[in-house]
């Protein structure tokens, strides 16, 4: 038996807006279940946002997202979250890093490490914090 596990983002929002973006970075299929669409509408004005929605990519890429409805607290806090993004392959994580880069906020910018031969930490421009890194083996000091 075995599990995956998934990133579960959650917006006000923008949850679209994010998936479409994040697909535009990484490829892969945008599925999107609406409030609507799933006979579960609480405002009328909400029954277009992500009651359900994901990214997934052949490459490995995964990730979830929702609106939370404005009926429930939502506070997307300081640092609830890093989704971490690790590869063998530098080229195909630099253009992962410049694509997420767009309007985003550079915490380290991405190059070299003492643990790896890339790595970067930046918040996009819907306040979700990646850290990007070239995975290479742990060499105990």
């Amino acid at each position: 038996m075995s599990i995956t596990t998934t990133t579960h983002l959650n917006f006000r929002g923008d949850a679209r807006e994010a998936l479409d973006f994040y697909q535009s970075v990484f490829g892969g299929q945008v599925t999107v279940v609406t409030y609507a669409d799933a006979h579960s509408v609480t405002d009328p004005a909400e029954a277009g946002q992500v009651m359900w929605g994901q990214v997934q990519g052949g490459n490995g890429f995964h990730v979830m997202a929702y609106d939370v409805p404005g009926n429930q607290s939502y506070d997307p806090g300081d640092k609830p979250v890093f989704v971490s993004v690790r590869g063998k392959d530098g080229e195909e994580i630099t253009a992962y890093w410049k694509g997420l880069s767009q309007g985003a906020t550079v915490v380290q910018d991405l190059a070299p490490a003492g643990w790896s031969p890339l790595y970067g930490m930046l918040k996009d421009r819907f306040g979700v914090t990646w850290v990007l890194d070239v995975a290479v083996a742990y060499q105990a000091g």
